[in-house]
Protein backbone atom coordinates (compact mmCIF):
# COMPACT_ATOMS: atom_id res chain seq x y z
CA UNK A 1 0.00 0.00 0.00
CA UNK A 2 1.81 2.86 -1.35
CA UNK A 3 -0.51 5.83 -0.04
CA UNK A 4 0.23 4.18 3.69
CA UNK A 5 3.93 3.33 3.14
CA UNK A 6 3.72 7.61 2.30
CA UNK A 7 1.79 8.46 5.14
CA UNK A 8 4.10 6.51 7.88
CA UNK A 9 6.81 7.92 6.07
CA UNK A 10 5.16 11.59 6.56
CA UNK A 11 3.69 10.93 10.25
CA UNK A 12 5.80 8.47 11.39
CA UNK A 13 8.29 9.52 14.38
CA UNK A 14 10.97 6.98 14.81
CA UNK A 15 11.55 7.14 19.07
CA UNK A 16 14.57 4.58 19.03
CA UNK A 17 16.00 1.38 16.58
CA UNK A 18 13.30 -0.61 18.02
CA UNK A 19 10.12 1.40 18.38
CA UNK A 20 7.88 3.66 15.81
CA UNK A 21 5.26 6.17 17.26
CA UNK A 22 2.35 6.12 14.83
CA UNK A 23 -0.40 8.36 16.76
CA UNK A 24 -0.97 10.18 13.67
CA UNK A 25 -2.25 7.03 11.57
CA UNK A 26 -3.06 4.50 14.27
CA UNK A 27 -2.56 5.06 17.27
CA UNK A 28 -4.04 8.21 18.93
CA UNK A 29 -5.80 9.81 15.58
CA UNK A 30 -7.20 7.51 12.81
CA UNK A 31 -7.39 8.39 9.17
CA UNK A 32 -10.87 7.30 8.20
CA UNK A 33 -10.55 6.98 4.28
CA UNK A 34 -6.95 4.96 4.88
CA UNK A 35 -8.31 2.62 7.55
CA UNK A 36 -10.99 1.90 4.98
CA UNK A 37 -8.96 1.01 2.95
CA UNK A 38 -7.04 -1.27 4.86
CA UNK A 39 -10.11 -2.93 5.63
CA UNK A 40 -10.61 -3.81 2.17
CA UNK A 41 -6.83 -4.91 1.84
CA UNK A 42 -7.22 -7.37 4.23
CA UNK A 43 -10.67 -8.34 3.58
CA UNK A 44 -9.53 -9.00 -0.24
CA UNK A 45 -6.44 -10.95 0.85
CA UNK A 46 -9.09 -13.33 3.42
CA UNK A 47 -12.37 -13.42 1.38
CA UNK A 48 -11.92 -17.17 -0.04
CA UNK A 49 -10.98 -18.16 4.20
CA UNK A 50 -14.84 -17.80 4.82
CA UNK A 51 -14.32 -16.04 7.88
CA UNK A 52 -16.82 -15.76 10.55
CA UNK A 53 -15.91 -13.38 12.82
CA UNK A 54 -12.53 -10.81 13.15
CA UNK A 55 -10.43 -10.58 16.31
CA UNK A 56 -8.61 -7.55 17.44
CA UNK A 57 -6.95 -6.38 20.54
CA UNK A 58 -7.83 -3.52 22.48
CA UNK A 59 -7.30 -0.65 21.32
CA UNK A 60 -5.26 0.18 18.87
CA UNK A 61 -6.36 -2.70 16.46
CA UNK A 62 -9.92 -1.94 16.73
CA UNK A 63 -10.64 0.59 13.97
CA UNK A 64 -8.34 -1.47 11.23
CA UNK A 65 -10.09 -4.50 12.51
CA UNK A 66 -13.82 -2.96 12.21
CA UNK A 67 -13.08 -1.68 8.52
CA UNK A 68 -12.15 -5.32 7.96
CA UNK A 69 -15.08 -6.84 9.70
CA UNK A 70 -16.95 -4.54 7.48
CA UNK A 71 -16.14 -5.45 4.47
CA UNK A 72 -16.24 -9.29 5.14
CA UNK A 73 -19.59 -8.62 6.94
CA UNK A 74 -19.14 -10.24 10.04
CA UNK A 75 -18.64 -9.31 13.39
CA UNK A 76 -15.41 -7.85 15.39
CA UNK A 77 -14.82 -9.18 19.10
CA UNK A 78 -12.00 -7.53 20.34
CA UNK A 79 -9.97 -8.59 23.93
CA UNK A 80 -10.27 -6.49 26.74
CA UNK A 81 -7.12 -5.53 28.27
CA UNK A 82 -9.30 -5.08 32.06
CA UNK A 83 -11.66 -7.12 33.69
CA UNK A 84 -14.35 -5.18 34.22
CA UNK A 85 -17.69 -5.59 37.06
CA UNK A 86 -19.26 -7.26 34.29
CA UNK A 87 -16.94 -9.92 33.04
CA UNK A 88 -18.52 -13.47 33.57
CA UNK A 89 -15.70 -15.77 35.52
CA UNK A 90 -15.16 -17.81 32.91
CA UNK A 91 -13.50 -15.87 30.50
CA UNK A 92 -10.90 -16.96 27.79
CA UNK A 93 -7.50 -15.45 29.54
CA UNK A 94 -3.86 -15.08 28.41
CA UNK A 95 -1.38 -12.93 30.58
CA UNK A 96 0.69 -11.14 27.71
CA UNK A 97 3.90 -8.21 28.28
CA UNK A 98 3.37 -5.17 26.18
CA UNK A 99 6.47 -4.22 24.05
CA UNK A 100 5.20 -0.47 23.83
CA UNK A 101 4.06 -0.48 27.26
CA UNK A 102 6.19 -2.18 29.31
CA UNK A 103 3.70 -3.68 31.13
CA UNK A 104 2.43 -7.76 31.33
CA UNK A 105 -1.36 -7.00 31.06
CA UNK A 106 -4.56 -9.74 31.03
CA UNK A 107 -6.00 -9.83 27.50
CA UNK A 108 -9.83 -11.91 27.90
CA UNK A 109 -12.67 -12.04 25.33
CA UNK A 110 -15.80 -14.19 26.25
CA UNK A 111 -16.80 -17.79 25.84
CA UNK A 112 -20.08 -16.60 24.47
CA UNK A 113 -18.22 -14.88 21.41
CA UNK A 114 -16.01 -17.55 20.07
CA UNK A 115 -17.03 -21.47 19.51
CA UNK A 116 -15.78 -24.37 17.56
CA UNK A 117 -18.03 -22.95 14.67
CA UNK A 118 -15.91 -19.83 14.42
CA UNK A 119 -13.31 -19.13 11.34
CA UNK A 120 -11.70 -16.33 12.95
CA UNK A 121 -9.14 -13.70 10.84
CA UNK A 122 -7.21 -12.01 13.57
CA UNK A 123 -5.75 -8.25 12.44
CA UNK A 124 -3.86 -5.63 14.68
CA UNK A 125 -1.69 -2.47 13.56
CA UNK A 126 1.67 -3.28 14.65
CA UNK A 127 3.62 -6.80 15.52
CA UNK A 128 7.03 -6.23 17.35
CA UNK A 129 7.60 -8.80 19.50
CA UNK A 130 4.34 -10.72 18.65
CA UNK A 131 3.36 -11.11 22.72
CA UNK A 132 -0.25 -9.98 22.20
CA UNK A 133 -0.71 -12.11 18.98
CA UNK A 134 0.87 -15.33 20.50
CA UNK A 135 -1.25 -14.68 23.59
CA UNK A 136 -4.71 -13.83 21.21
CA UNK A 137 -3.82 -17.14 19.36
CA UNK A 138 -4.11 -19.30 22.30
CA UNK A 139 -7.36 -17.72 23.15
CA UNK A 140 -8.51 -18.88 19.93
CA UNK A 141 -7.43 -22.23 20.20
CA UNK A 142 -8.55 -23.16 23.45
CA UNK A 143 -12.13 -21.74 22.50
CA UNK A 144 -12.25 -24.01 19.93
CA UNK A 145 -12.30 -22.14 16.94
CA UNK A 146 -9.88 -22.02 14.06
CA UNK A 147 -7.53 -19.35 13.07
CA UNK A 148 -7.97 -18.99 9.43
CA UNK A 149 -4.84 -16.05 8.99
CA UNK A 150 -3.69 -12.99 10.90
CA UNK A 151 -3.60 -9.28 9.31
CA UNK A 152 -1.32 -6.96 10.48
CA UNK A 153 -0.91 -3.04 9.48
CA UNK A 154 2.96 -2.68 9.75
CA UNK A 155 5.20 -5.79 10.77
CA UNK A 156 8.43 -4.73 12.05
CA UNK A 157 10.65 -7.43 10.22
CA UNK A 158 13.67 -7.44 12.57
CA UNK A 159 11.65 -7.84 15.73
CA UNK A 160 10.49 -11.81 15.81
CA UNK A 161 6.82 -11.06 16.09
CA UNK A 162 6.04 -12.32 12.39
CA UNK A 163 8.53 -15.21 11.86
CA UNK A 164 7.42 -16.64 15.16
CA UNK A 165 3.79 -16.97 14.56
CA UNK A 166 4.39 -17.80 10.61
CA UNK A 167 6.79 -20.34 12.44
CA UNK A 168 3.57 -21.78 14.06
CA UNK A 169 1.63 -22.11 10.77
CA UNK A 170 0.03 -18.97 10.76
CA UNK A 171 -0.79 -16.81 7.41
CA UNK A 172 0.15 -13.83 8.04
CA UNK A 173 -0.56 -10.68 5.55
CA UNK A 174 1.25 -7.65 6.12
CA UNK A 175 0.11 -4.47 4.66
CA UNK A 176 3.63 -2.82 5.06
CA UNK A 177 6.92 -4.09 6.15
CA UNK A 178 9.61 -2.56 8.32
CA UNK A 179 13.24 -3.40 8.03
CA UNK A 180 15.07 -1.28 10.15
CA UNK A 181 14.12 2.23 12.51
CA UNK A 182 17.95 2.41 12.38
CA UNK A 183 19.74 5.99 12.25
CA UNK A 184 16.20 6.98 12.63
CA UNK A 185 15.21 6.49 9.25
CA UNK A 186 12.52 4.08 8.01
CA UNK A 187 13.20 1.61 5.90
CA UNK A 188 10.92 -0.32 4.53
CA UNK A 189 11.44 -4.14 3.51
CA UNK A 190 10.13 -4.40 -0.10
Amino acid sequence: MDKLKRQITEHGVVVSDQVLKLDALLNHQIDPQLTMEMGRQFAERFRDSEVTRVVTVESSGIAVAFATAYELGVPLVFARRKKTLLAEPDMLCERVPSFTKGIVTDILISREFLSPDDRVLFIDDIIANGDAARGLVKIIERSGAELVGAGIVVEKCFQPGASSLREQGVRLESLVRIASLADGRITFAD
